[in-house]
């Protein structure tokens, strides 16, 4: 039943053909990332590195690589874990049929860790120069843990109980840290750390916190896990690993899984803050160097025979994409009962996840008026964002379940189609112009600071989407090479961006104002403008990152025969977004060419990735 360890995983994925070994010597500074991401993208195995340059450890990577192989590492307890949500979504199931929830109790059991006197993580000690220093991108501020499962619990109220086990960025070398002593702890905003760290400072203390790396992969994916309150992630991760957690506390310091691989025990100093990054991340962009808590190193524990797993993010999709598409299947059904009235939610992975959410609600506040118009839908809204880190999104599209029933949220293009052929842009933008965004995002008007908007559809058709560009389409001056992204969306090629952060640009207000009420610009519901229209139209992906990537919805969105009305702002035409590039953002990521041409040398015949990349 599961997996009590990653060695166990490893064996079991080699046997089953879904890992292959590369013995040859790789360079954990660029090469490795690079391999594994070009593996990902093949739909490739699993890759375990037997000799990894300057380092005594091998690295595990792309063991998430595909959902399937992500099920298949899960395959013992997805259906406990299903009846287990099955009975908080609809209990009267259990009364009407007991016998399919039998297991449920059993693995209600494996939630509660259980305390060990030792265990294989004690059995030796290293430092941090001798662990894996992987650098994933050329301008990286130093080697980083890309997979950590970083714990802390509440220092006014300890104990798993009141702990938490998230994935935060852990820099290990570069910057100003001192070499071997010192981490850099990257959390982002409305992360559990957070609370505990606020808590601790409030006392005038360090906090205590241990990372993990490796051990049973449940607690890979607890880590990322939106739990609700009073939901311990290593309670999660006995339920999904199907076997109770073993703990150990050396020292009586705070608790290590028994089986873990590796493990950093330190504090947080309560005094100092130092810059962290840059760093290659999931919105496809290098997060910038800012000033974020620092660790001060302990103890380095690992376990005989320990494994170093990592990943490397970039822009979407990547291995990170397993972990969001395998994440809904576990709880996606447990929405409607969080957020009442919301029947689906899908924070979309190719714009970067926070920057796109799309979602599908009930309009019924008056189910007797003429025309169904967005009502409800605007409640619903406010929920999602306030509801952990869906608060975080920037683009919230919503749309009735009552006009489409059929319509499936991950259906990108028909939810897009739904929404243009729908929606009152004279009515349905619901903007908040400053407030807190993504971490990551540099859209905004500083570090977690921008705007979101609401787009709310509701009702009959009011429009046919166009699917050709007329003939007649003329732009101003200065925009040119107009393409087809999606049904009755616009991508034109605009001019280079000038304007500072939060700032709009003259520009684009004189592009919209070019446009007579006649013109047939008016037919496309949505224009986005963009460095390279032809790119953007060229995928659904494309378009969906440079759109919602590139743009902050108070600054950036603009609309033909716009208007203000009782601080509503609306317009009467096409809703433009300028989705250039600014000289505020940060850079995108770059493959280094000579790198990648040692990659392709492994893809050659009698090289251990021929056929596979």
């Amino acid at each position: 039943m599961g997996y009590r360890n990653l060695t166990e995983c490893v064996r079991d994925l080699e046997a089953s053909g879904q890992l292959i070994r590369v013995s040859c010597e790789v360079d954990p500074e660029l090469e490795v990332g690079a391999i594994q991401r070009r593996v990902y993208q093949a739909n490739g195995p699993a890759l375990l590195f037997t000799r990894v340059k300057g380092c005594d450890f091998p690295m595990l990577g792309n063991l998430f690589g595909t959902l399937e192989r992500t099920r298949y590492i899960f395959r013992d307890t997805r259906e406990t874990i299903a009846r287990l949500v099955d009975l908080k979504v609809n209990p009267a199931r259990a009364l009407r049929n007991p016998w399919a929830f039998l297991d449920a109790p059993r693995g209600a059991w494996h939630l509660l860790p259980k305390r060990v006197q030792s265990g294989p993580i004690l059995a030796h000690r290293t430092s941090i120069e001798a662990l894996p220093q992987l650098k994933s991108w050329p301008a990286d501020g130093g080697a980083f843990i890309t997979l950590p499962q970083v714990y802390s619990e509440s220092p006014g109220d300890p104990g798993v109980r009141h702990s938490n086990l998230g994935m935060y960025r852990v820099q290990i070398s570069g910057g100003k840290y001192q070499p071997g002593r010192e981490l850099g702890l990257h959390y982002q905003i409305h992360r559990g750390i957070g609370v505990h760290h606020a808590e601790a400072l409030e006392r005038g203390e360090p906090l205590r916190v241990n990372i993990f790396v490796g051990g049973p992969p449940s607690l890979t994916v607890a880590a990322v896990m939106p739990l609700p309150e009073g939901m311990p992630e290593l309670a999660f991760a006995g339920l999904l690993g199907g076997h109770r957690i073993p703990l150990v506390r050396p020292g009586g310091g705070l608790p290590i899984p028994a089986e873990a691989d590796f493990c950093i025990t330190g504090t947080i100093d309560p005094a100092k803050i130092l810059p962290e990054g840059p760093f290659g991340d999931h919105l496809g962009y290098y997060s910038l160097a800012h000033d974020f808590p620092v660790l001060r190193v302990e103890a380095v524990y690992h376990r005989p025979g320990a494994i170093w797993p990592f990943t490397t993010v970039g822009r979407p999709p990547q291995e990170d994409t397993s972990f969001g598409a395998f994440i809904h299947e576990l709880t996606g059904s447990l929405i409607p009962t969080v957020l009442p009235g919301v029947h689906a939610v899908h924070a979309v992975d190719a714009a970067g996840v926070h920057p796109l959410l799309l979602a599908i609600g009930s309009e019924r506040y008056l189910p007797y008026a003429a025309e169904r118009t967005p009502q409800e839908l605007l409640t619903l809204g406010n929920a999602i964002l306030g509801q952990g880190q869906l608060s975080l999104a920037k683009y919230l599209l919503l749309t009735a379940r009552e006009d489409a029933p059929q319509l499936d949220v991950h259906d990108i293009p028909a939810f897009f189609r739904h929404l243009l052929e729908r929606v009152d842009w004279r009515r349905d933008l619901h903007f908040q112009t400053a407030t807190t965004i993504d971490t990551l995002d540099y859209s905004g008007t500083g570090l977690n600071e921008g705007s979101k908007v609401v787009i709310a559809a509701a009702g009959e058709r009011r429009r046919e989407l166009p699917t050709e560009i007329p003939a007649e389409l003329s732009l101003p001056p200065g925009f040119s090479a107009p393409r087809l992204a999606l049904p009755g969306v616009l991508a034109v090629q605009g001019p280079p961006a000038g304007q500072g952060r939060g700032e709009q640009d003259p520009a684009l207000t004189a592009f919209c104002a070019a446009f007579g009420q006649q013109d047939p610009i008016h037919r496309f519901p949505l224009l986005v403008v963009v460095d390279d229209s032809e790119f953007t139209a060229r995928t659904l992906n494309n378009f969906l990152w440079v759109t919602f990537t590139r743009s902050n919805p108070a600054s950036d969105v603009y609309g033909i025969g716009e208007f203000t009305r009782s601080k509503h702002w609306g317009c009467s035409g096409p809703l433009v977004i300028d989705a250039r590039h600014k000289s505020h953002h940060a850079p995108p990521l770059v493959d280094d060419p000579a790198v990648e041409r040692r990659v392709d040398a492994l893809g050659a015949p009698g090289q251990p990735l021929h056929g596979i990349i």
